[in-house]
C-alpha cells in the first residue's frame, strides 16, 4: 500500500486550536467483518489490534475528569471487541451519550444476534454505514451481499424503535462517494435516501451524514495507483470554504487509538500524527490535563473536512458552523 503522509505534510492549511473537549472518540480495534475500498482505517477480518483491559479502564476516568458528553465508539467494527457491551454500559451509567459507528452487517455475525436489542436497551445512537440506496453501488464498495444484509439490519433496528418518531432511538446513516469526488448536497441526498428506502423497503431513519473520502490509507493508496491523488487534492483545495473551520470535529473531539494514544481526529490517527504535547500523549495524560487551547496538528488532508459543504463525523458542516 502506498504511503500518503509524505504527500500531505507540506501544507498551507490554516492553523487551528482546540476548544472545550466534549467528545471522546475511541477506536476499540481494527478488526472488521468487511473490507471497504474507501476505509481510511484499512480495517478488515485479518486485523488483530484490540484495546487491552488496562487501557479500557482509563475511558471512564477520562469521561469523569474531562466531563465528556459523548463517547463515540469506532473500529473496525467496534462491536467485535469482547468488552464492547461493558464499555457501553459503563458510559451510559455515567450519563454519557454513546454513539456506535456500525456497519450494519455486524448484526448477522455469530454471537451478535441480540446486538440490536442491546443497543436499544442502552439507548445507544447508531451511526450506520450505507454508502448508497442502490444494491449495485453498495456491493461494489463493500462486497457482494452487503446491501441485502444492510437492509435486513435496518429493518431490525426499525422494529426496535430506531428512527421512529418519538422513540428517542437515533438512527443516522452515512454516505461516502465511490470515487474521487465531493459528496452531493447533504439535504437533497437525505431526501432521496428517505424516499427510496421507505418506498422500496419501508425503512425510516433520522439523518444522513454525507462524508468526503480522505486521501489516506486504502483510499489514498488507490488514488496514487490510478494517478488521481494530485487531482483529488486539487479538487479539495479548490473547494475550500473558510466558514467550515468553525465546525470541524477536531475543535471539540479527541480520537483515541486501540493502544490509548491521542490524536486530534480519526484521520490523524491513521497518519500517526499525535496530538500536541510532550512525548506521545495518552489517555492517562488526558485524565490529568485539559487540552483546551492547544494547537491542532494539520496537514493537507484537512482540506477534506473543509471542502464544499464540509465533512465531519456528524456530516456536513455548513449548518453546524452557523
Amino acid at each position: 500500500m502506498h504511503a500518503t503522509l509524505p504527500l500531505l505534510q507540506a501544507t498551507d492549511f490554516p492553523a487551528l486550536t482546540r476548544h472545550r473537549l466534549t467528545t471522546l472518540q475511541v477506536n476499540l480495534g481494527y478488526r472488521c467483518n468487511q473490507t471497504c475500498v474507501h476505509c481510511h482505517v484499512n480495517a478488515g477480518p485479518n486485523r488483530t489490534e484490540m484495546m487491552d483491559d488496562d487501557t479500557l479502564a482509563l475511558i471512564g476516568a477520562v469521561i469523569k475528569a474531562r466531563e465528556i458528553e459523548a463517547l463515540d465508539l469506532t473500529g473496525g467494527a467496534p462491536e467485535l471487541h469482547p468488552a464492547f457491551r461493558q464499555v457501553v454500559a459503563d458510559a451510559r451509567a455515567q450519563g454519557v451519550r454513546v454513539i456506535d459507528r456500525c456497519n450494519l452487517t455486524i448484526l448477522f455475525e455469530p454471537g451478535h444476534e441480540d446486538l440490536a436489542d442491546f443497543l436499544a436497551s442502552q439507548q445507544v445512537e447508531v451511526v450506520a454505514s450505507l454508502p448508497c440506496y442502490s444494491a449495485k453501488n453498495v456491493d461494489q464498495q463493500r462486497g457482494n451481499g452487503v446491501f441485502d444484509k444492510s437492509i435486513a439490519a435496518l429493518r431490525q433496528l426499525n422494529a426496535r424503535g430506531y428512527g421512529q418518531p418519538g422513540s428517542g432511538l437515533a438512527l443516522n446513516l452515512v454516505f461516502n462517494p465511490q470515487g474521487p469526488s465531493l459528496p452531493p448536497d447533504q439535504a437533497k441526498l437525505q431526501a432521496d435516501y428517505k424516499r427510496e428506502l421507505f418506498d422500496h423497503f419501508g425503512i425510516v431513519f433520522n439523518e444522513l451524514y454525507a462524508l468526503a473520502n480522505m486521501p489516506i490509507q486504502r483510499f489514498g493508496s488507490m488514488l496514487i495507483s490510478k494517478g488521481q491523488f494530485n487531482a483529488y487534492m486539487d479538487l479539495l483545495k479548490a473547494n475550500f470554504d473558510r466558514a467550515n473551520l468553525a465546525g470541524v470535529m477536531c475543535r471539540n473531539l479527541i480520537s483515541v487509538d486501540w493502544e490509548g494514544y491521542l490524536y486530534d481526529c480519526d484521520f490523524n490517527q491513521q497518519l500517526g500524527l499525535a496530538t500536541a504535547g510532550k512525548g506521545r500523549p495518552h489517555l492517562r495524560d488526558l485524565a490529568l490535563a485539559n487540552p483546551e487551547g492547544r494547537p491542532i496538528r494539520i496537514a493537507n488532508h484537512c482540506y477534506g473536512c473543509t471542502a464544499g459543504q464540509g465533512s465531519s463525523c456528524g456530516g456536513a458542516l455548513h449548518e453546524q458552523a452557523q
